[in-house]
């Protein structure tokens, strides 16, 4: 119902191109996320669900589940046809929960559920948490019995804890809807087809009359097609005024939007009949593919099309074969004064993209090797290259070909030299988790890749940039899972990864704390492989490294792991940095008997801390580091005191390894 500049919010069952000439910007890692525009829905992100909120029109029904969901610990099932913008009523209804009209509370989690597949995490809703669970995908009674089954877990841990869910159900399965859950269900209907138009053109300044949208045809559209064509409609609309090729006037554009979404598919079918040859269809081809690329560009991936499907080059000389310009007039291809090929029909490119790959099924491995050599020519721009990646990975989705998409990941990001982190990769990724269909495959394929062997410092940079930029913000849980397996490897992509995590979790008290317990579970599940997340834990639990004000509890649990195992060399940077945080700030005194205390009084590791502290405090010219260390040793008695009187009337306790040496 919502498609929109960066991301697309609607009831579609993969990314919907909001017009031609979509644009890519790329920052690299530790910058802000990759700018999206025409890519998949990212529904849980707060800007995009500020924009979905100006251009959504409510469906008949959407009062009754507004009233709903306003309790806290309520759950809301919506029952709406295909089409009719189910998924973006369900964010909606969510959206609408925050204060002051729908800004975020701080600490207060929205985010999408899996559907089918199995929760890596456990579900652990907090109050006023908001949850959405999409089954909109589902089509068998056997999937669906199970996935009920889950959904009546959720919804008493919902209600429990006082959080919000809202969850899509499938089309056509009404019979197999368990009796519990009726009284939680509201039936959505379609809203006006031409109120989502209007709404939609109003928000791109577009200036019309209502009788401009008063044709029979528009109605015909309006009454029957999904709200993700509609908003494709509005969207090409806009695209015909901005590119100032198809008149001046409103009517026009919308003529030719109209066109767009009607008759490309038929118009391409026809032209792909007429042109009989290999060369004639590959260029057609590649010019959809690297469309608003320089000619000579396209004339070079033209021919790596012909390479990779073994078409024989012609026996005579270029000279004597019809020219390049004559074949691109044949074809429909303009060439513009600045040199970049289009074609003369709005949105054609797409049309013809959407027909070769539906219709030439036996040549998708093919394509596949030709974009992962064509989306690096070197006359390509970095925006043009992620154009390539986001065509190449629509078509790929819609035929369900993730591991196409993913394939070309690896290959781009194994490429990627020095320190960079290859764009092409990152965008792909990005697409493929946006996807409504195959994001749940691409989290996993990304968590089956962390968790693998060797991996090269490319594919950990993008994997990390995605983390970080997308799973961040509509998975957060799964960041961590994933950026954590990335992080205990060696070499400096893993120290990026390291970095990302820190700052991850540092910004979310809630992910802290879950990162602390990931860790302490793998150094107590297999001790001997426990060094690599010693080391990431000691590194977390720094001053710097911690949320501020600082969470005690959680840092006594990290500590308490870290100090009761060797090697001790982790100790000494962790406990200097909060020596350092208490001689600057007198508010953070707690840490030095929090420390102590997370020793447990054993003698080995109190005396490893009192010589530390020694060694910090020192004899030179720091003289604000004595009280420090004097109050911190203080502390260091009293557990030797209280341990020793302790052992003399119970007996010793049981001691660490380091102890016993």
């Amino acid at each position: 119902m919502t498609e929109r500049d960066r991301v697309t919010l609607n009831d579609a069952r993969g990314p919907v191109n909001n017009g031609v000439g979509s644009q890519y910007i790329f920052y690299g890692i530790g910058a802000d996320r990759v700018i999206r525009k025409g890519v998949g829905p990212l529904p849980i992100i707060h800007e995009d669900r500020m924009r979905l909120a100006d251009r959504f029109v409510p469906p008949v029904g959407y009062r009754v589940a507004v009233d709903r969901l306003e309790k806290p610990g309520s759950v809301v099932l919506l029952g709406a046809p295909p089409g009719s913008g189910r998924r973006a009523a369900a964010i909606m209804l969510l959206h609408g929960l925050g204060e002051e009209g729908g800004a975020d509370e701080d600490g207060v989690r929205f985010e999408e559920l899996p559907a089918t597949e199995k929760d890596e995490e456990p579900f652990a809703p907090g109050q006023g948490d908001r949850y959405l669970l999409d089954l909109s995908g589902i089509t068998d009674e056997e999937t669906y019995a199970a996935d009920q089954h889950r959904l009546a877990v959720r919804r008493s841990q919902v209600q429990e804890a006082g959080a919000h869910l809202v969850v899509v159900l499938p089309s056509g399965l009404e019979h197999a809807h368990v009796p519990d859950l009726e009284p939680h269900t509201v039936t959505l209907g379609r809203p006006r087809g031409v109120a989502v138009v209007t709404r939609y053109l109003r928000m791109d300044r577009m200036v019309f009359r209502a009788a401009d949208l008063g044709s029979a045809d528009l109605q015909r559209l309006c009454d029957r097609s999904p709200m993700r064509e509609l908003a494709r409609l509005a969207g090409l609309v806009r695209t015909a005024r901005d590119s100032g090729r198809f008149g001046a006037d409103f009517a026009g554009w919308l003529d030719q939007a109209m066109h767009a979404v009607t008759d490309r598919a038929h118009e391409v079918g026809r032209q792909v009949a007429a042109a009989r040859t290999a060369p004639e269809r590959a260029l057609l081809l590649a010019t959809a593919m690297f469309e608003e690329a320089g000619a000579d560009t396209v004339y070079e991936a033209w021919h790596g099309l012909m390479r990779t499907v073994r078409h024989e080059e012609e026996a005579t000389t270029e000279l004597a074969r019809t020219d390049f310009g004559e074949r691109l007039a044949a074809l429909g291809i303009e060439r513009a004064p600045d040199g970049p090929l289009r074609f003369e029909r709005l949105a054609y490119a797409d049309a013809v993209r959407t027909y070769f790959w539906t219709n030439f099924p036996g040549l998708r491995h093919d394509l596949r090797d030709w974009v992962g050599e064509g989306a690096g020519l070197r006359g390509l721009t970095t925006d043009d290259r992620v154009n390539v990646v986001v065509r190449f990975g629509k078509q790929s989705l819609a035929v369900g070909r993730p591991d196409h998409l993913f394939d070309l990941v690896v290959r781009w990001a194994d490429s990627a030299t020095g320190a960079s982190c290859d764009p092409r990769a990152v965008a792909a990724l990005e697409l493929g988790l946006s996807h409504e269909r195959f994001g749940g495959w691409f989290r996993r394929r990304m968590n089956d890749c962390a968790r693998s062997g060797s991996l090269s410092d490319g594919l950990v940079r993008a994997l990390t940039v995605v983390c970080v930029q997308s799973l961040g913000a509509t998975h957060p849980d799964q960041a961590v899972v994933r950026l954590h397996h990335l992080a205990v490897r060696t070499g400096e992509a893993a120290r990026e990864a390291q970095e990302a995590l820190f700052d991850l979790a540092r910004r979310d008290g809630r992910l802290y704390r879950l990162l602390i317990d990931r860790v302490r579970e793998r150094t107590h599940r297999d001790p001997r492989r426990a060094e690599p997340h010693l080391r990431l834990l000691a590194e977390l639990l720094r001053s710097d490294r911690a949320p501020d004000p600082p969470r005690w509890p959680d840092l006594f649990l990290g500590w308490e792991a870290v100090l009761s195992q060797p090697p001790t060399e982790h100790w000494k940077p962790l406990v200097n940095s909060w020596l350092n945080a208490v001689a600057r700030d007198s508010t953070r005194e707690m840490a030095l008997g929090v420390l102590v205390r997370a020793t447990h009084g054993r003698p080995a590791a109190l005396h490893r801390l009192y010589s530390i502290a020694y060694d910090w405090a020192g004899p030179g010219p720091h003289a604000s580091r004595a009280p420090v260390a004097a109050r911190f040793w203080r502390h260091i008695d009293q557990a030797q005191y209280a341990r020793t009187g302790s052992a003399d009337r119970a007996g010793a306790g049981p001691r660490t390894t380091e102890e016993a040496r």
